[in-house]
């Protein structure tokens, strides 16, 4: 029996696949070459921005690590140096009470004492001397700014003195010495501070008494 289907031709629509892609150009190599160095240039700038991050991150890194360092290093020989201020500020009432004990018996009264008292003085002298070492071991020290001008940073003025043979404004009188704990003050010195006197002259300038005996005239009598 014969098959009557219908045979697909050979039609020429193969024929003209085979021959569209016989007839594609080829890709252009350079413009191919100009797409490769176009996307180089975006992957080598990107890696460019991360260097530079990354290095300013490391820098930041260094520097934050330095103030760290060095922040670390103030904070211990702070507290080496005052990290004993509340000790040492409750131990300055044994000082105050020993000066005291001492000064309440004068040097010619001492004498007068029997052996076994001045034995006991000089046993809180000596108690004191060792007080105050041990102060001056752990950088504290006691000042006593008699004489000298008043200064409100580490002194504290009770009251005022007239005293017209010192200057104003000068420590005449010392009620409690005061205490240094390295450059701070640990305990103001109580002072009694002059009045009414000369004023303390600046270095190079005339006082008040050079300026009227130039300004005196010359006349005769």
């Amino acid at each position: 029996m014969t098959d009557y289907k219908a045979r697909r031709p050979e039609s020429a629509e193969g024929d003209f696949d085979a021959a569209s892609a016989r007839m594609r150009p080829a890709s252009d190599p350079a413009a191919a070459e100009l797409g490769e160095s176009a996307a180089a240039a975006e992957k080598m700038q990107a890696l460019t921005a991360e260097v530079a991050e990354l290095k300013d991150r490391h820098l930041r890194t260094l520097a934050e690590m330095e103030n760290l360092r060095r922040r670390t290093e103030r904070e211990v020989a702070e507290t080496r140096a005052y990290g004993i201020s509340g000790f040492a500020r409750d131990m300055l009432g044994v000082a105050d009470n020993l000066r005291r004990a001492l000064e309440a018996i004068g040097s010619e009264d001492r004498e007068s004492l029997p052996p076994v008292m001045a034995a006991f003085i000089e046993g809180v002298e000596l108690t004191e001397r060792e007080l105050l070492k041990v102060f001056e071991k752990h950088g504290v020290k006691r000042f006593s700014p008699l004489g000298q001008k008043f200064d409100p940073n580490v002194h504290q003025a009770m009251f005022e003195v007239p005293d017209p043979t010192s200057p104003a404004g000068t420590v005449v009188q010392v009620m409690q010495a005061g205490f240094m704990i390295g450059d701070r003050v640990l305990r103001p010195a109580m002072v009694g501070v002059a009045k009414g006197g000369p004023k303390q002259a600046r270095p190079g300038t005339a006082t008040a008494n050079d300026n009227s005996a130039e300004e005196e005239p010359q006349g005769t009598i």
